[in-house]
């Protein structure tokens, strides 16, 4: 019996996940532009998902593959932590609309042949009068703690003498330096967004990616709030992960607010359901979403879904997410980014666009020169095109360790 290879090994699986890694930065790009005051959540949300259909139908016609949405597009504005997606028929949330100069976070994905990318990033909310204009105090903070504190985390992703260079017995030796724990790991990101007055927000989890799973066999907990939140996941070449940075002007802790869970996903747990609306709302889940997460305005009749899916959850045969914000409702930035793990290092493959470092300014940087050197390094080895992108290896350390018109300089 013939078994696919869906390991980075095989070529095409890494073709199929850059696949679904061009539509899902396609469609990040629509819906931050959508993203203006006064726009409806739930309106971006149903046009991202759209967008997102609409991509997905352009690739691998005629292949007997599955592909289809990783993750619904969901819009969450300024404390909320987890993604937000509210329904048509919950008339409240509904109304929900942007506000200017909040931070808000877009959270989406694609999947080709069950190997899924999801991408978030934080924007913020422009009017008129401040588009394109130069952005200071606390926001600037928020934006600037989590961009380098995204960038620490990456490269603390890539296991230790992947990229070094120099004779075998130097390459031996950087691949035997100790990881850091976890622990460590947390201590490191403190110190780079307590550089900017910020936090990290409490049980922010990096999941290993598999086919059809993203929420595998490994896990990074940043800031566990008590030991049982604890993880030991260790990235090693040949993973996929999906990366997590979540950052608060508050103090990082979390509260479940009273507001209904729209977003679910199925889980491995078989029950004989009792209910014919909820033998009918599982049915249309697995054959539209298999094991990804969906929103419920997704399904046929969104109402019927609300009455299907609550045995569904009573038994665990589906997972919802609870909706989560800041405790103290202070502004929330987090940013997600999927990446694979190769010989030549991190590929980014489906990621937030760079932060546009110029137009942020503060009189905060990071100090800790060991957190810099990290920084400086680059996350993937060079394999051509050296001369146009030589510069961009130690951009990050020079614009967090620079004053505000040294970054300004830099940039190219």
């Amino acid at each position: 019996m013939f078994l696919a290879d869906y390991t980075l090994n095989n070529p095409d699986t890494l073709t199929k996940y850059k696949t679904a890694a061009q539509i899902s930065h396609k469609v990040l790009g629509a819906v931050s532009g959508w993203c203006v005051e006064g726009a409806k959540v739930l309106s971006l949300c149903q046009r991202g998902d759209k967008l997102l259909e609409e991509e997905i139908a352009k690739v691998y016609k005629g292949k007997k593959i599955s592909k289809g949405i990783s993750h619904p597009t969901t819009v969450s504005p300024s404390s909320y932590i987890t993604p937000y997606t509210p329904l048509s028929t919950d008339t409240e949330e509904a109304a929900t609309a942007l506000k200017a100069n909040q931070p808000v976070k877009i959270q989406l994905g694609a999947q080709i042949d069950g190997l899924g990318t999801i991408v978030c990033d934080t924007i913020l909310v422009e009017s008129d009068q401040t588009k394109n204009a130069e952005i200071s105090g606390r926001v600037a903070d928020l934006m600037l703690a989590t961009y380098y504190a995204n960038e620490l985390l990456l490269r603390l992703m890539i296991p230790p003498g992947l990229l070094a260079s120099g004779t075998e017995e130097e390459k031996k030796k950087a691949a035997a330096e100790k990881r850091p724990t976890q622990m460590k790991i947390t201590q490191m990101l403190e110190t780079v967004v307590r550089s900017y007055d910020c936090s990290l927000v409490e049980g922010t989890t990096s999941w290993l990616f598999e086919r059809n799973e993203i929420e595998g066999k490994k896990k990074i907990v940043l800031n566990p709030p008590d030991k049982e939140g604890r993880a030991d996941g260790v990235s090693e070449m040949g993973d996929v992960w999906g990366v997590e940075m979540g950052v608060s002007l508050g103090a990082g802790k979390v509260k479940t607010i009273d507001q209904r869970p729209t977003l679910h996903r199925r889980t491995v747990i078989t029950y004989q359901l009792k209910r014919p609306s909820s033998r009918q709302t599982l049915s249309e889940i697995v054959k539209k979403f298999g094991n990804f997460p969906f929103s419920l305005r997704q399904l046929d009749d969104e109402r019927a879904a609300k009455v299907g899916v609550v045995e569904c959850v009573r038994s665990n045969v589906l997972r919802q997410y609870e909706v989560v914000t800041d405790k103290d409702s202070a502004p929330v930035a987090r940013l997600l980014t999927t990446i694979a793990i190769t010989k030549n290092g991190l590929i980014r493959l489906s990621a937030p666009p760079p932060l546009d470092i110029s137009r942020y300014k503060t009189d905060k940087k990071i100090t800790d020169e060991q957190i810099l050197k990290i920084l400086e390094q680059p996350t993937a080895r060079s394999t051509g095109a050296k001369g146009k992108n030589k510069k961009k290896k130690k951009k990050a350390a020079k614009k967090a360790a620079d004053d505000d018109e040294d970054s300004s300089s830099e940039e190219e």
